[in-house]
């Protein structure tokens, strides 16, 4: 066998070697004029300032004999001279700036605008003297030639109006207006004007607006120009609410009725948008004879011939529908929710495979951005048609349409509806499960974009899809989780896959709310486990830390201790005690979040000594962290419990000292050495100067004792029912066997029987009070907000609190927040330390008293017996 050779295709011949510097050569040619392009000596000097020169002198120069760019950089930097000395700056450098704006470019232009507004937003100068420096220019450059530059000194002025005086803008501002307003007028001085109005419309009182503004506004909405008729119109809507409801029906909605019917396209959309706005000024009888039939005409002309305004519609249509809600017709209810539908689907034919040879045309780019942007509007909308038909009757009118948008082809439209999801959830209540599909179907998306909307009210959408809404109980909770534990965890793995780092440290950081969702079981076996790897193996510190924090928070909710030591001994082993470096950091950040989240006898027990492990640590960042943390470490320990540990944390710190060889490590041991000296530790009894971190802490190790508590309860239910299923075995058998003795043995246990059976139904009724008593020990125990576990189904009533903790631990998952617990008293605690307890004795009482009443029942009959066979 001979090795195959494979030859490269290059030619290093001598031509093609000139060719290859000829192209490195070309290289160099495209940098020359780049070296051309520096500046000269000669202009270095004309650029060149004296150094001695104070701010002001340098800006009057700079403006007076400097170039563009920086005169520019004059006009940026006027609000820190108003900061610095603005007497000097009106009086010298404010005239500069404007006879430099007369003949200024752009740039410096658009730089002034942003300047002088950022001087009335910050109050550099009084209103008064504002009006009179600064008012002046801003008026002067309203209808500058470039429409960018006007539009800025416009948002400036419009700003401006806002702050001042009343009679300043009436003499300044107003009565130039009606001059501007004219036809005579250029069309960018109309413009201005139609802006300026909707402004003042809230600046001054109604008989005001009315004799002054009216006119102008009247004047304006018959302008030849369409852009100016555009603009009014968008007006109005604040001129309308400066006027009140009674001038806006008699003067205000005449006009909108005339602009609905202009012949121009962009003023119809206009007065369409506007007559929804102000839905809410209008009456019933408006909105029957005079807004309807507009809005009758607007939405079929738009279908029929003008698709240009179709965006607004779809995206005013919901607002519309409700707005109109109560004045409409079953039949116009039908015709509306019917157009929305419409809309929904535009553009989907051909996908929906609803097409034929004749369809095959290709649409422009431009209709398919048209129908994207309506079919957005609409999942926008989606929500507010909810309302419109209610939420009873989703399932049948909207559900198809909920499924084709969550379902659509397009991003932009999947994205929206994940934005509304929650909303949709929120409306349905009770309903909510209609749409788990679709829940995880966006969980599921190919577009991380789509999911990082969901995300945002992840925790709210699973506690409704959990609960079945705030109605219902738990039965479809049962239903719900199968589908969305493995979506949940589809959902993980695809943002860990990406390059979108914030996406994944966002999803980890909603999944810590999946403890008051799902089991703690399904939890363990399919969440807790891939957080540690991701604090393990991902590279991105924000997502290890997310993890580290979701994982801890699944920690705390852990109901079997044996994975709690479990997970506790992964965390030492392979983060504390882990190869890496990087590893024993992450280990510090978890401890950190350990003694946020657990009690501090908790962090004591566990991981008090594997964190003073690291002060021996040869990486010198993990030495530096740990200094770093050692206050809050020392903060955890309780005189005189937790003295030993004290005697051991003093030792790492003489050892740190006296052993550290690293100069920066060094330094903090140094600084944190004052600091631990300073701190005071807290004593097991209560102190007032440490009464509220005491209080929360014993809240939390209360929490983790109770935790202990059912899960032993749990424990003793399952041996109750396995000794139960014992016990009936033997009555089953015992009853064959007598069913073989005499007749006259019958005879005589039938007259023993009423006094046995009322002896047996005593104790029954004795072991059911008991019973009945170990609930409410159970409900003392919990707080009030999980009262509804008697609402889980119970295998068997006899089985009393264990039945109804088991019954809790699957199907009513317990959420142990902090918020859950304050209510209780301190005393609580005693009362759950006596359940386990109590249960056992409760049990054990019984069980021996049902034992006397059949030995009692075996004597009777064996007397009887007797006596019947001398």
């Amino acid at each position: 066998m001979h090795p195959i050779i494979f030859f490269s295709k290059m030619d290093f011949s001598q031509s093609n070697l000139f060719g290859y510097i000829e192209d490195l050569q070309e290289l160099t040619i495209i940098e020359r004029p780049v070296r051309r392009s520096l500046k000269t000596p000669e202009e270095i000097e004309r650029l060149t300032v004296d150094e001695e020169l104070s701010d002001i002198e340098r800006a009057v120069y700079l403006l007076s004999s400097g170039q563009d760019i920086q005169g520019t950089s004059v006009v940026a930097n006027l609000p820190v001279l108003m900061r610095q000395n603005p007497a000097e700056t009106l009086r010298r450098v404010l005239p500069k700036i404007r006879e430099v704006l007369h003949v200024a470019g752009v740039e410096m232009q658009l730089t002034a605008a942003v300047s002088f507004l950022t001087v009335l937003q910050e109050e550099l100068v009084s209103i008064h003297t504002y009006s009179h420096s600064f008012l002046h220019i801003i008026l002067q450059h309203l209808e500058h030639r470039d429409a960018g530059v006007s539009n800025a000194w416009l948002e400036t002025l419009l700003a401006v109006i806002e702050a001042l005086p009343k009679e300043t803008v009436r003499h300044e501002i107003l009565n130039p207006l009606v001059s501007k307003a004219q036809l005579s007028q250029s069309l960018q001085s109309r413009l201005v004007s139609c802006k300026i109005m909707g402004k003042l419309a809230n600046k001054f009182e109604p008989h005001i607006i009315k004799r002054e503004i009216l006119p102008l506004v009247k004047s304006l909405c018959q302008d030849v120009e369409y852009e100016v008729r555009t603009c009014i119109c968008r007006q109005l809507e604040h001129i309308a609410q400066g006027i009140g409801t009674e001038l806006t029906k008699t003067v205000v909605l005449p006009e909108l009725v005339e602009l609905a019917r202009d012949e121009s396209s962009s003023v119809r959309l206009a007065a369409f948008e506007t007559l929804v706005n102000l839905l809410d000024m209008f009456d019933a009888d408006d909105r029957s004879q005079t807004v309807l039939p507009l809005v009758k005409s607007f939405c079929e002309k738009t279908f029929k011939s003008d698709e240009s305004i179709l965006i607004s519609l779809s995206f005013h249509l919901g607002k519309l529908c409700n707005g109109l809600y109560g004045i409409f017709t079953p039949e116009q209810h039908l015709r509306f929710l019917e157009f929305y539908k419409k809309l929904s689907t535009l553009g989907l034919q051909q996908e929906n495979g609803l097409h034929n040879d004749n369809q095959l045309q290709l649409q422009t780019l431009e209709q398919e951005k048209k129908y994207i942007s309506v079919r957005k509007n609409c999942a926008y909308n989606f929500p507010a048609m909810i309302v419109f038909v209610d939420p009873k009757n989703f399932h049948l009118e909207l559900y198809s349409i909920f499924f084709c948008l969550c379902h659509d082809p397009e991003v932009p439209v999947r994205y929206t509806m994940a934005i509304s999801f929650y909303e949709v959830a929120k409306l349905l209540n009770s309903g909510v499960y209609t749409i788990h599909k679709e829940l995880v179907t966006l969980l599921q998306d190919e577009s991380l974009e789509v999911l990082d909307a969901l995300v945002g009210h992840l925790p709210e959408i699973l506690e409704l899809m959990a609960n079945g809404g705030e109605n219902s109980g738990s039965e479809s909770k049962l239903l719900s989780i199968p589908d969305l534990i493995p979506a949940l965890t589809t959902a993980e793995q695809r943002a860990a896959t990406s390059l979108k780092w914030r996406t994944h440290e966002k999803l980890l950081q909603k999944y810590a709310c999946l403890p008051h969702i799902i089991s703690s079981d399904q939890i363990y076996y399919r969440f807790l486990h891939r957080m540690l790897t991701i604090i393990l193996t991902n590279n991105v510190l924000p997502v290890q830390k997310a993890a580290a924090r979701t994982l801890c928070v699944y920690l705390r909710y852990n109901r079997k201790q044996e994975q709690r030591h479990e997970v506790i001994q992964k965390l030492i082993e392979q983060l504390g005690q882990g190869k890496s470096y990087w590893n024993r950091l992450r280990f510090l950040d978890t401890c950190e979040i350990i003694m946020e989240l657990f009690s501090k006898s908790f962090f004591c027990k566990y991981f008090f000594l594997p964190v003073l492990e690291l002060t021996h640590d040869p990486v010198a960042n993990v030495r530096m962290k740990l200094c770093y943390l050692l206050p809050k470490v020392k903060s955890t320990l309780k005189i005189p419990t937790d003295k030993h540990l004290l005697q051991q944390l003093e030792l790492c710190i003489r050892k740190l000292s006296c052993q550290e060889k690293d100069k920066d490590v060094l330094t903090i041991v140094k600084r944190t050495v004052l600091e631990l000296d300073r701190m005071e530790i807290s004593v097991d009894a209560f102190q007032k100067r440490f009464y509220e971190n005491d209080l929360l802490d014993q809240e939390k190790e209360r929490q983790e004792h109770l935790l202990l508590e059912m899960e032993q309860l749990e424990k003793e239910k399952q041996q109750n029912e396995g000794r139960s299923t014992n016990t009936n075995d033997k009555m089953f058998e015992k009853k064959r066997r007598d069913s073989k003795t005499s007749s006259v043995l019958t005879k005589s246990i039938t007259l023993s029987v009423p006094g046995s059976s009322s002896g047996t139904s005593a104790g029954k009724e004795d072991k059911k009070s008991k019973l009945v008593r170990s609930q409410s020990f159970n409900t003392q125990a919990l707080h009030p907000k999980y009262s509804n576990i008697d609402k889980c189904p119970k295998k068997s009533s006899a089985t009393g609190y264990t039945s109804s903790v088991s019954g809790m631990g699957k199907s009513c998952m317990l959420s142990f927040s902090d918020d859950s617990f304050r209510s209780h008293s301190t005393g609580n605690s005693g009362n759950t330390a006596f359940l386990s307890s109590s249960s056992r004795n409760l049990f054990n009482s019984t069980d021996q008293k049902s034992n006397g009443n059949k030995e009692s029942q075996s004597r009777k009959m064996s007397i009887k017996n007797r006596k019947s066979n001398p």
